[in-house]
């Protein structure tokens, strides 16, 4: 059963259709990836199914549980169970990472597991501050932490394996594994062909259309004989 569907949906940007007629259906459990080169509207997407504020003007429907959420906004989104891990996660200057992930959970219990399980001590990083000091791939983690403790229905992940090390994007499957074993969706944002190959389901965006959706080995397929080498960047070969 869907827990997520989203019918003929359209957005543009000052003249520029970035979106173009995307339906998708997101069940209630496992993984799915949308993969594409950048610029193909993997983000915007992402960003219009969390309610982000500057991308609600977009046509067709978001039906999640069962209720259409068009009119509804980030903080009513994520009330319904929907979370988004930024492929640049927020710095919050003054905020420690105890205080950040314990904004939307107050069992304290949890708030440390949740850190092991994305590889950070919690005796080392419970006290750390939100800021520069920490890497790319140190903010990456405490990003997902806080999907862990928030416990969504849908978990929509951009981009989690950008600007990181090894360990980090070990640790990043291991969390996609964990979210699962909870019955939480996770929609994975990338261009990545590891994190596709572990993914139940891939949908491929070409241009903001989904030019290709199914078994994530033929997706892996088609994007490395037609899309890493492709002339024509985010120009589906039917338009060509």
């Amino acid at each position: 059963m869907s827990i997520l569907k989203v019918r003929n949906l359209k957005y543009q940007k000052n003249g520029r259709i970035i979106l173009n007629n995307i339906s998708l259906d997101i069940q209630k459990s496992g993984s799915y990836c949308i993969i594409g080169e950048n610029g193909a509207g993997k983000s915007t997407l992402a960003y219009i199914l969390m309610g982000v504020k500057g991308y609600s003007n977009y046509k067709g429907n978001i039906i999640f549980k069962n209720e259409n959420i068009n009119k509804l906004n980030i903080y009513k989104r994520a009330k319904k169970g929907i979370a988004l891990a930024w492929q640049e996660p927020a710095r919050f200057e003054g905020i420690t990472v105890q205080k950040y992930l314990e904004i939307s959970c107050s069992d304290k219990n949890l708030v440390f597991k949740s850190l092991l399980q994305v590889g950070l001590n919690p005796n080392l990083y419970l006290s750390r501050v939100l800021d520069n000091t920490l890497s790319g791939g140190e903010r990456k983690r405490i990003e997902l932490a806080s999907i862990i403790t928030t416990k969504p229905k849908l978990a929509i992940l951009d981009e989690p394996d950008s600007g990181i090390d090894i360990e980090s994007f070990d640790n990043i499957k291991n969390v996609i594994s964990d979210l699962k074993k909870s019955n939480i969706a996770v929609i994975i944002i990338t261009h990545n062909l590891e994190l596709l190959k572990n993914s139940d389901y891939a949908f491929l965006i070409c241009g903001g259309k989904i030019i290709l959706k199914g078994n994530p080995k033929n997706i892996i397929k088609f994007y490395k004989n037609k899309c890493i080498e492709c002339k024509h960047k985010n120009i589906p070969y039917d338009n060509k």
